[in-house]
């Protein structure tokens, strides 16, 4: 966005550097150009700022297309939108043909003189290849992505264990814990020491 914003600065300084250059002819058709532009004839800090910011931002999007390709395989979509991304941001891949559309106005800003044959197509290969890789993105949600997410989420939807057993099997699961007390209480032959001084049963009645 940040270059978005200096894009004039960035022409203004692809226009100083030519003229150094002696190279007011030819278009600005690859990075690699900007990249010998900025090297060898570039002597304003702020020129050479802006120069070095769109060069890093190119390196940047190589590197990100790299971790992109790590992702997941892809399928032949997938594997299109970053081959197109990969051609546009070789250094010596030939951008004067290219032209970015809305919603980027990155060309309408030009005069109809520097978007036709200077600067139209260097201007317009960000744009593009960040499109692309949004493209990529959404279309990996939608066709890729979203074949991982069913199993957990039907795993998700089970209850707990503890609400899955039915009624018979809680009661039936607590006669056999009674039970199973009884049998411990009978192994370990325990008597109740206030039944000893009982007096034995006698039938209602008058008892001498």
């Amino acid at each position: 966005k940040l270059f978005q914003q200096q894009q004039f600065t960035f022409i203004r300084a692809l226009e100083r550097t030519r003229e150094e250059a002696h190279d007011l002819i030819r278009p600005v058709s690859s990075i690699v150009q900007v990249q010998c532009y900025k090297d060898h004839h570039c002597y304003n800090l702020t020129d050479r700022r802006i120069l070095n910011m769109f060069i890093s931002i190119c390196n940047d999007l190589r590197c990100l297309l790299h971790k992109m390709e790590t992702v997941h395989a892809g399928d032949s979509v997938t594997k299109g939108l970053l081959e197109k991304c990969k051609v546009l941001l070789n250094d010596s891949n030939d951008l004067s043909a290219i032209r970015a559309t809305y919603p980027h106005g990155v060309v309408n800003w030009l005069s109809l003189e520097e978007a036709r044959h200077r600067y139209g197509g260097v201007v317009s290969v960000l744009p593009i290849v960040i499109d692309s890789m949004r493209d990529w993105i959404t279309y990996s949600k939608r066709h890729l992505l979203a074949n991982v997410s069913p199993a957990p989420a039907m795993a998700s939807k089970q209850p707990p264990p503890s609400q899955r057993a039915p009624a018979a099997q809680t009661s039936s699961s607590n006669k056999n814990t009674v039970q199973l007390q009884e049998r411990q209480c009978q192994m370990c032959k325990y008597e109740d020491p206030r039944l000893k001084n009982k007096a034995p049963w006698r039938p209602p009645g008058k008892h001498p």
